[in-house]
């Protein structure tokens, strides 16, 4: 798959390099990625099973379907420019943010149009 604005790598799991992003997701967020004025550093893509335990994500984690990133935030600017697209796009219902990340998926087996803070 060819991407504007990330290549491959950057969504592969990092203990195992597995990467199976959904091809979908990924065009939508390149496509968004295209209205933000900043660059977007992917810090977490595809999790292997494996991974996700030890970096504490749940069991039914987008990230193991390959429909979640989390994006590196590194001031209030940033994440303003990177919230703006995506409060403006109507397919990211499900907006978690960090104090240095925002994540965002497209699973819809989980609740849709909500934001939430992590802690």
């Amino acid at each position: 798959m060819s991407l504007r604005y990330f290549k491959m790598k950057e969504f592969a799991c990092p203990c195992c390099g597995k990467n199976e992003m959904d091809p979908r997701f990924l065009a939508i967020l390149d496509e968004t990625r295209s209205r933000s004025p900043v660059p977007w550093v992917i810090t977490s893509g595809y999790r292997c099973e494996k991974h996700n335990a030890e970096v504490g994500g749940k069991p039914d984690s987008a990230h193991t379907k390959g429909l979640a990133v989390d994006i590196a935030i590194g001031n209030s600017y940033d994440r303003m420019m990177i919230l703006r697209p995506l409060f403006d796009s109507y397919e990211w219902r499900r907006i978690g943010i960090g104090k240095d990340f925002v994540h965002i998926d497209l699973d819809t087996t989980k609740p849709q149009n909500v934001i939430w803070m992590y802690s």
